[in-house]
C-alpha cells in the first residue's frame, strides 16, 4: 500500500465520502417530486426522505468519535464507506414510503461514521498553520456533488427513474474505498475508554424525539397528539442528556468543549445560519417545479448555481480570512447570505433564466465563505486529544442543522398554506417562506459579533490593523 503523506492528497481522497454524500443530499431534493408521484404521496410531506437520512446521522455521529478511536479511524472509514454504498442501492430499490425511510435510516449509520472519521483522519495530520488549506482540499472536491448533483440528478430522473439517481453513489463509493484503502495510512490508535452508553442513548433519543415531533406538527400524517408529545419527550431527555453530560466522566458529547470561545461561539452560534440556509435546498427545487412548472432536470440545471458559486469561493476563503479576520468576515457576510436567500421570494416565472442563475451563484458564494470560516474556526484551538470528540460534536450541529433546516422549509410553507388559504403552494405561499428563512440567517449575527477580534489568528493569519 502506498501511503499519501501529502494532507492535500489524504483531504481529496476523504473528500470522495463527502462528494457521495453532498451528491446524495442534493438529488433527492431535486427528484422529491418524482418520489412522491411515484409512491403515491405528498412531495412537501416526503421531506421524511431527507430528515430521516439526517436524524439517523445526528442520532449515530456521537458514536463515531469512540469508534474510531477504538478500531483505527481508517478501518471505520472504509466500513462506512461500504455501509453507505450498500444503503444508497437499497434506497433505489424501494417500493414505498416505509421501506424508504428504512434505508434511508440505514444510509445515516454509514454516512454518521463516514463524514467525520474521514474528517478526523486529516485534521490528526495537519498542523494549525495549514488547517484552512487542508479544510478547502476537503471541501472542494466535496462540493463537486452539489454541483453535478441537481443537473446530473434531474437528468437522470427524467431520462430514466429517480432510483437511478441514488445508483450513481455506487461507482463513487468503489472508487473512494479503493483510493482509501491504496494510498491512506490509519492514524494511530487511541484509548477511548469505556463507551458512554447511557450518554448515547438519552442523546440520540433526545434528537429523535425532537425531529419526530417537528416532522408531524400540524400535518394529518399522525394523530393531533403525536407531535406535542414527541416534542416534551424530546425536552426532558434533553435535560436529561445535559445534565450527565456534564457529571460524566467521558461523556459521548463533552460540553466542556463549549468553553473553547472559538468552538463554543461557533457551535452554537452558527445553528441560526444553518438553519436557514439548508432550507434553500428543500424549498428552491420545489418552487421551480411547482410553480414554474419545470421538470426535475430544468430545475437542476438552475439550482446547481448555488453549488457553482460556493465551488468557486474556495480559493479565496485564506485570502479574505487573511485580510478580514474571522470575525469581521463572519459578521459582514452574515448579512448577504441572508439577503441571499430572502432574494428568492422574488423569483417568479417571468424572471429571465440568466438572473435566476447569477443570483443563485452569488448566493452560493456567500454561504460558502460562512460555512468554510464557521467549519474552519471550530478547530482553531482544539487540542489534538479532544479532537475526536469535537468532530463529532461538529458533526452533529452541522447534520441537525441540514434536518431542522427541511424540517422549517416544510413548516413555513405549511404556515404559509394555513395563513392564506390556498389548497397547495403557490408564489405566495414560497415568497413567505423565503422571507422568514432569510430572517433566521440574520439571527446568527449576534454570534459572529461575540467572537474577540483576533479569533482563529493563528488559522488565518489576520492581525489587527493589517
Amino acid at each position: 500500500m502506498r501511503q499519501a503523506k501529502d494532507p492535500r492528497i489524504v483531504a481529496a481522497i476523504v473528500a470522495s465520502a463527502l462528494f457521495m454524500q453532498n451528491l446524495d443530499a442534493s438529488v433527492v431534493a431535486t427528484a422529491l417530486p418524482a418520489m412522491a408521484r411515484d409512491l403515491g404521496t405528498d412531495p412537501v410531506h416526503l421531506s421524511v426522505a431527507i430528515t430521516s437520512y439526517l436524524v439517523s446521522l445526528c442520532v449515530f455521529i456521537p458514536v463515531s468519535g469512540w469508534v474510531a478511536d477504538r478500531f483505527g479511524a481508517r478501518r471505520v472509514f472504509m466500513a462506512a464507506i461500504v455501509v453507505f454504498t450498500i444503503a444508497s442501492a437499497f434506497v433505489g430499490l424501494s417500493q414505498n414510503v416505509p421501506w424508504l425511510v428504512a434505508a434511508r435510516i440505514l444510509q445515516g449509520v454509514g454516512g454518521a461514521m463516514m463524514v467525520p472519521v474521514g474528517r478526523l483522519l486529516l485534521l490528526r495530520r495537519v498542523r494549525k498553520e495549514e488547517l484552512i488549506t487542508a479544510m478547502t482540499w476537503l471541501t472542494m472536491p466535496g462540493l463537486l456533488g452539489p454541483v453535478f448533483g441537481p443537473p446530473v440528478g434531474g437528468l437522470l430522473t427524467d431520462a430514466i427513474s429517480w432510483r437511478a439517481v441514488f445508483w450513481l453513489n455506487i461507482p463513487v463509493g468503489l472508487i473512494g474505498l479503493l483510493l482509501v484503502w491504496r494510498f491512506i495510512p490509519d492514524v494511530e490508535k487511541q484509548d477511548p475508554g469505556p463507551l458512554d452508553r447511557l450518554g448515547l442513548s438519552l442523546w440520540g433519543f433526545a434528537l429523535a424525539f425532537l425531529m419526530a415531533g417537528l416532522e408531524t406538527m400540524g400535518r394529518p400524517i399522525a394523530p393531533p397528539w403525536f407531535a406535542p408529545a414527541m416534542l416534551a419527550l424530546g425536552i426532558v431527555t434533553t435535560v436529561a442528556a445535559v445534565r450527565h453530560s456534564r457529571r460524566a466522566r467521558r461523556p459521548a458529547i463533552d460540553l466542556s468543549l463549549l468553553k473553547l470561545p472559538t468552538f463554543g461561539i461557533t457551535i452554537t452560534g452558527s445553528m441560526m445560519f444553518r438553519v436557514g440556509a439548508s432550507t434553500l435546498p428543500f424549498l428552491l427545487p420545489l418552487k421551480l417545479q411547482l410553480v414554474f412548472g419545470l421538470s426535475a432536470a430544468g430545475s437542476g440545471l438552475i439550482t446547481f448555481a448555488t453549488a457553482l458559486g460556493a465551488f468557486f469561493m474556495k480559493p479565496l476563503v485564506r485570502p479574505t480570512l487573511r485580510r478580514f479576520g474571522f470575525r469581521t468576515t463572519l459578521a459582514a457576510n452574515c448579512g448577504l447570505a441572508a439577503l441571499g436567500v430572502a432574494i428568492c421570494a422574488a423569483f417568479t416565472p417571468s424572471w429571465p433564466v440568466a438572473a435566476i442563475f447569477i443570483v443563485l451563484a452569488v448566493g452560493g458564494v456567500t454561504r460558502s465563505l460562512q460555512f468554510t470560516s464557521l467549519n474552519t474556526l471550530a478547530f482553531a484551538d482544539v487540542p489534538q486529544e479532544k479532537l475526536a470528540q469535537a468532530t463529532a460534536m461538529s458533526g452533529v450541529v452541522q447534520q441537525l442543522g441540514q434536518a431542522l433546516g427541511v424540517v422549517v422549509g416544510s413548516l413555513l410553507l405549511e404556515g404559509a398554506l394555513a395563513a392564506t388559504g390556498s389548497p397547495g403552494p403557490g408564489e405566495r405561499e414560497f415568497a413567505m417562506a423565503f422571507l422568514v428563512a432569510g430572517f433566521i440567517v440574520l439571527g446568527s449575527l449576534p454570534a459572529a459579533l461575540r467572537l474577540p477580534h483576533d479569533a482563529g489568528a493563528r488559522v488565518s493569519g489576520h492581525r489587527k490593523g493589517e
